[in-house]
């Protein structure tokens, strides 16, 4: 990515190793800051996580916080988008900037349903059929990081 140009995407308390690694790969692929809310549901440096992530660890910025509070504090001027099955509005509804934050709970949850009431404006979903529950959570990062990618034009992606 460009100088200053950072797409962020935010994990709140991921479980499974494999769809963290996955979504990993991706942030190195293209250029996404990578920030891991704790608690983790495995060890950073769990085999299955590694292994999805293959060979692209030495691209990724990977960042952990204790909370997604802190990741707000760290960032006051940061633009928050939360991805939900509860959105009001399609993920492809939003005009996303450079530097925004995608933000994503952990598998079995989501995120918190009052966090969401209070960012009502901000929540996407992904449409999908009503008797589906959810996408994977590694599926779900790549539809909507590549398209907020695409609104700013692909930066220094090839």
């Amino acid at each position: 990515m460009g100088v200053g140009v950072h797409m962020h995407i935010v994990l709140v308390e991921p479980e499974i190793p494999a769809n963290t690694g996955n979504i990993a790969r991706t942030c190195a692929a293209t250029g996404a800051v990578l920030h891991l809310v704790h608690p983790l549901g495995f060890s950073i440096d769990d085999k299955h996580l590694k292994r999805a992530g293959l060979d692209y660890w030495h691209l990724l910025d990977i960042r952990e916080h204790n909370s997604l509070e802190e990741v707000w504090d760290k960032h006051p001027q940061g633009r928050f988008f939360y991805a939900s099955t509860k959105g009001g509005q399609w993920y492809t509804d939003v005009a996303y900037g450079p530097d925004d934050f995608l933000v994503f709970g952990k598998e079995t949850k989501g995120l918190d349903r009052s966090m969401l009431a209070a960012h009502s404006d901000e929540v996407v979903r992904i449409p999908i059929l009503p008797e589906a529950r959810s996408l994977n959570l590694s599926n779900a990062v790549a539809i909507v990081v590549f398209e907020a990618l695409r609104q700013v034009g692909f930066p220094n992606l090839v």
